[in-house]
C-alpha cells in the first residue's frame, strides 16, 4: 500500500464527511476567517486502548488523506446544493488539508491523542476524516472484519425487516459516518436503508448523498456556537445570539434547523425569539431527556404562536431505531417529526461501538466549550474556564427569570 499503509485507502473523496461541515465552514469562510482553532480527540470508553500498529496506520492513512483534493466533479456537486455558493466552491477549489496541522501521539499505556490546530476555516474540516480513520483502523486491525461484517449485514437485515413489517414508522437520515465500521459498510448501508425501507430520507454523508442520489441532511453543529465564545466582543452568554444571527445572514432561512444545547437549551430559548422561530424551520436535540426536550420546545413555539406541526423535531442523541420509533409516536401528531442515526446504521456489530470524539477546545487562544443538556458531555480542557462559563450562563438565566 502506499504511504506505508498497510489497509486500503479509508478516506478516498473529500466530499466523505457529514454536511454541516462545509455549511459550517462557509459561514466562517464569509465572516470569520481571523479565527483559529485547536482540536482535541477523545476517546469517552473506558479501557480502550491503541497498539503501535493501529498508531502507524493511523498516521499513514491521515497522510493519505492530506494528499486528496476536490475533483471537478465533487465541485460541481457541491455547486448544485442551493445554499452553497459559488465563491465558497471556488475556495474549495485551492483548500486541500494540510498535513503539519495535525499532531498525533501515542502514550505507553495506549492512549491516542489527537491535536489539529490551525485556521478555523481549514482545521474544523479535518474532524469527520479522522474519526473515519481512527474508527476503522482500530475496528479493521482489533477485531476479525469478517465476523464483525457478517453480525453487522444480520443486524441491518433486521432492522430493514422491522420496517417492512410496520414495526417501524418514522422516517429518518443516516448519521453514521463519524464512526463507521468501514467506508464500505457505511456505503452499504445507506444504499440500503434508502431503497428498502421508503423511511430513509437522506444521509449526512455528502459523498454517499452524490452517489446515490440521496439529499444531502445537516445544518451546524456544536463547534460553531462555540467558537463565538473565542470573539472578545461578544459577551459568553450570548454566543447563541451572534451564532443565529449570522447563519440567518448566511442562509435567510434556507438550511434552517437549529441546534439548542451547546450552552443549554434554556439559554438556547432566550434567544430563539419570535423572529429566529419563524426564521428556522425546526430545531435538533442532541443531549438530556429528548421527551423534556420536545415538550419544551413545543410550548416554546406555542408562546410565539407558530404551530408546532409547522416545525421540525429534529432527535440526534445516540438513538437506535426502538427508541425513535418511540419519539415518533409520542410527538408525531404534535409536530413534525425524523431522526439522525449514526452508531446504529452504520456500526452495530456483536462488538461494543467506540464513542470517539474531536471537539474544539480553544479559538484565538481561549478555551471555548460545550455544556449541553447532558452534564457527561461536557468537554474542556480548562477546569476553571469551565465554571466561568457555567456562571455566566446562571447569570444570565437568572436575570432573565428576574426580569419576567
Amino acid at each position: 500500500m502506499e504511504n506505508g499503509m498497510t489497509l486500503a485507502p479509508i478516506v478516498e473523496s473529500l466530499l466523505d464527511t457529514d454536511l454541516y461541515k462545509f455549511n459550517m465552514d462557509q459561514v466562517i469562510f464569509h465572516k470569520h476567517t481571523d479565527l483559529n482553532g485547536e482540536y482535541y480527540f477523545l476517546c469517552r470508553n473506558p479501557g480502550v486502548t491503541f497498539t503501535e500498529a493501529m498508531f502507524r496506520e493511523i498516521n499513514a492513512q491521515i497522510d493519505h488523506l492530506c494528499t486528496l483534493r476536490f475533483t471537478d466533479e465533487e465541485l460541481a456537486y457541491l455547486r448544485s446544493i442551493r445554499f452553497i455558493k459559488s465563491d465558497y466552491v471556488e475556495f474549495l477549489r485551492l483548500w486541500h488539508p494540510i498535513r503539519d496541522y495535525v499532531k498525533t501521539s501515542l502514550s505507553e499505556d495506549g492512549e491516542l491523542e489527537v491535536v489539529v490546530s490551525g485556521p478555523l476555516f481549514s482545521a474544523m474540516q479535518f474532524e469527520i476524516y479522522l474519526l473515519e480513520i481512527v474508527n476503522e483502523v482500530y475496528f479493521r486491525m482489533k477485531y476479525d472484519y469478517e465476523v464483525l461484517l457478517a453480525s453487522a449485514k444480520r443486524r441491518l437485515d433486521e432492522k430493514i425487516a422491522a420496517f417492512r413489517e410496520g414495526k417501524y414508522t418514522f422516517s429518518f437520515a443516516e448519521f453514521g459516518a463519524r464512526r463507521r465500521l468501514s467506508r464500505e459498510w457505511e456505503d452499504e448501508v445507506v444504499r440500503r436503508l434508502a431503497s428498502e425501507t421508503g423511511r430513509c430520507v437522506g444521509t449526512s454523508n455528502v459523498w454517499l448523498a452524490m452517489k446515490h442520489g440521496l439529499t444531502p441532511i445537516g445544518t451546524y453543529a456544536h463547534e460553531f456556537v462555540q467558537m463565538y465564545q473565542g470573539i472578545d466582543s461578544i459577551p459568553l452568554a450570548y454566543t447563541n445570539h451572534y451564532a443565529l444571527e449570522d447563519w440567518y445572514d448566511e442562509y435567510r432561512g434556507d438550511n434552517g434547523t437549529a441546534l439548542t444545547d451547546t450552552v443549554t437549551t434554556d439559554l438556547f430559548l432566550l434567544d430563539f425569539n419570535r423572529s429566529m422561530v419563524n426564521n428556522f424551520t425546526g430545531v435538533r436535540h442532541d443531549s438530556g431527556d429528548p421527551y423534556e426536550w420536545g415538550e419544551k420546545m413545543i410550548a416554546h413555539y406555542e408562546k410565539y404562536g407558530a404551530d408546532p406541526k409547522t416545525k421540525l423535531l429534529l432527535f440526534s442523541d445516540s438513538l437506535d431505531f426502538d427508541r425513535a420509533q418511540a419519539l415518533y409516536e409520542h410527538f408525531r401528531d404534535r409536530a413534525k417529526v425524523s431522526f439522525g442515526i449514526g452508531t446504529f446504521c452504520s456500526n452495530d456489530t456483536d462488538e461494543k461501538a467506540l464513542n470517539i470524539v474531536i471537539k474544539l477546545q480553544t479559538v484565538n487562544g481561549r478555551a471555548v466549550a460545550k455544556l449541553s443538556d447532558s452534564p457527561g458531555k461536557a468537554m474542556c480542557r480548562d477546569a476553571e474556564y469551565l465554571e466561568y462559563l457555567k456562571r455566566s450562563v446562571a447569570f444570565r438565566l437568572n436575570r432573565e427569570k428576574e426580569a419576567r
